[in-house]
């Protein structure tokens, strides 16, 4: 999905690069394989940072439920244990 993304980013910018060849103007002074690993590099920083915050508790909210949470799984292990 990322790569369909970035190659849908890098026709759009070829296209206005076309259009404005066709007009005339000065064209924009990327490479296609510049534009392509500059949204690479976006698209990469991006995730790593949604990632990031996905898995890791940064909210206070979140902070909280992961305290219910470990709290929840030490009483089934003090539980389970009992079982046995």
């Amino acid at each position: 999905m990322k790569q369909a993304i970035t190659r849908l980013v890098v026709l759009a910018v070829l296209l206005v690069n076309q259009t404005l060849v066709t007009l005339g103007w000065s064209p924009l002074p990327f490479s296609e394989e510049e534009i392509y690993e500059g949204v690479s590099a976006a698209a990469t920083a991006l995730m790593a940072i949604y990632t990031w915050y996905r898995n890791n508790n940064v909210t206070k909210e979140a902070q909280e439920a992961q305290k219910i949470l470990d709290a929840k799984k030490g009483r089934k292990k003090a539980q389970d244990k009992t079982n046995k």
